[in-house]
């Protein structure tokens, strides 16, 4: 890092944000330096995005003050922060789905004319300049979650922001990627950028932040340089206890395995995405399906639900022995299949309702089926005890999920999935952008699941996550299973050579 400016380039004094009387900030103090790398961590719903979101202009504390260059400002909206020179790269993207990704990028810089070549050229360099592998002229609303975090990422870059903030940045990105942003990051600090970037991979904060702030409950913990924490030291400011001592997630039970698989797989083919993949998957099991981004585990997934249409003769499906293929999700939901999707946002909830009304919707879906009148009073019911028994947590009652932590949306969509009493669950980066804690929580869902009988697919990027939870791992490459290996058998070394080589 720099040596320290006489004035910070951002700083809040005394920074509280209140929604019905209840404080999701109180009382902060923060302040990031030019040319600083300033990591904040925290358990979902500690206040982190909270803090992020009133640098950014897009809230307005309740009490306190926000300073830019040692001046004192209030921003009414993001376009007066992005005029101070800062910028924000949201955990769920904010791109427009109808434009094209050089579009994107410009939007908010364009001119009266505008040129599509010229457009498209200068988005293209700003691409090349990042190494991000995306085309300009492709619709954002077709991108994958990494790319589009790319074209976010992008976008602030070509604003030439001062102060950029990052909220979960490497979440959907390869480790590959990851190392490259660190590297891009580390460059815009040499050139006097400031940056804040909100981590639930505390490694990342350890090992790349100039300083860490720890919020809980919406309150600021401590600040200091990262040599001063290590990951034990973290988590006890996060949380106020070591994580042991909420007691370890049950381990794989490696029960053994049915003659009848819940659901076999032959020779799917999807495009140019998924080329000829086959597997089996068997109750009582949580099955990892690793490898890169662009593999084809999720898009495999999709097939099974009728999300997306295989090839014409692209293979079969056969669930609990009978052969399937299903033209629209809902036939799958009927037939006990249940999806966790990886973008939570965007298909995951309804953004504007409440937990209750979230989660009585998806037991609505496989069980007010063919009903002349919809019974609401059950569908609350259940809803309720689902809440209860996921410990989904809210500032108050009724509130709607888009306003809850990213952990707590996680479980909504769970909980959705769960309350259709599946046969087949099917696990897309379960626990991305979701903290230490509720990883845990989730985690031991993933794996009550399969204890039930029900069997499990669980996607991830995490390769610990995989190892941790599998009893077996299928490592997808260009489209097709290119290696399996039992949970005993497995290494972090062989499954990472099978999905590279």
């Amino acid at each position: 890092m720099t040596a320290k400016a006489v004035r910070p380039v951002v700083s809040l004094e005394n920074a509280t944000k209140t929604y019905g009387g209840i404080a999701a900030l109180a009382e902060a103090n923060f302040e990031l330096y030019p040319g600083e790398i300033h990591a904040l961590v925290g358990e979902n719903g500690a206040g982190k995005s909270t803090l992020c979101k009133l640098i950014a202009g897009v809230i307005a504390p309740s009490d306190g003050l926000l300073r830019v260059d040692g001046e004192t400002v209030t921003f009414l909206a993001p376009k007066d922060a992005s005029a101070r020179g800062i910028s924000m790269v949201y955990q769920e993207t904010s791109l427009v789905p109808q434009l094209t990704v050089a579009q994107n990028i410009v939007l908010g810089r364009e001119r009266a004319f505008n040129s599509v070549r010229k457009v498209r050229n200068a988005a293209r360099q700003v691409l090349q300049r990042l190494n991000f592998k995306v085309d300009p002229s492709q619709l954002a609303g077709s991108l994958s979650a990494a790319k589009r975090q790319m074209v976010e990422i992008a976008r602030s870059v070509l604003n030439e922001a001062r102060v950029i903030i990052l909220d979960e940045p490497t979440a959907a990105l390869t480790p590959e990627e990851t190392d490259h942003l660190f590297d891009l990051m580390k460059s815009l600090q040499r050139s006097g950028v400031a940056m804040i970037f909100i981590s639930h991979a505390l490694e990342e904060a350890l090992s790349h932040a100039d300083r860490i702030s720890v919020l809980r409950n919406g309150r600021m913990m401590v600040t200091g340089p990262a040599t001063d924490f290590d990951r034990s030291s973290l988590i006890r400011h996060m949380i106020g206890e070591d994580l042991n001592e909420r007691g370890p997630a049950p381990a794989a039970a490696g029960a053994a395995r049915s003659v009848v698989p819940v659901l076999r797989v032959e020779n799917i083919r999807m495009g140019s995405i998924v080329n000829n993949m086959s597997f089996s998957i068997f109750p009582g099991e949580v099955t990892g399906i690793a490898g890169l981004i662009g593999s084809g585990r999720s898009e495999v997934a999709k097939v099974i639900m009728g999300h997306t249409k295989r090839n014409f003769g692209g293979g079969r499906i056969w669930l609990d022995g009978r052969e399937v293929r299903y033209a629209i999700p809902a036939e799958a939901v009927a037939d006990g299949i249940a999806y966790v999707s990886e973008d939570r946002k965007l298909d995951g909830f309804f953004d504007t309702l409440s937990v209750t009304e979230n989660v009585g919707l998806g037991w609505l879906a496989k069980f007010g089926r063919r009903t002349l009148l919809a019974p609401f009073g059950r569908m609350h019911q259940v809803a309720r005890e689902w809440e209860q028994r996921l410990s989904i947590r809210g500032i108050a009652a009724n509130q709607p999920v888009l306003h809850l932590s990213g952990g707590n949306q996680q479980k909504v969509v769970i909980a959705k999935s769960l309350v259709q009493q599946p046969r087949l669950v099917i696990f897309d980066e379960p626990t991305r952008g979701v903290d230490v804690g509720a990883i845990a929580e989730i985690r031991q869902i993933i794996r009550s699941i399969a204890e039930s009988g029900a069997g499990v697919i669980l996607i991830s990027s995490y390769l610990p996550e995989i190892l941790d939870l599998s009893d077996r791992i299928l490592v997808a490459k260009s489209g097709t299973i290119a290696a399996e290996f039992s949970r005993a058998e497995a290494t972090a070394e062989k499954i990472l050579h099978a999905a590279v080589h």
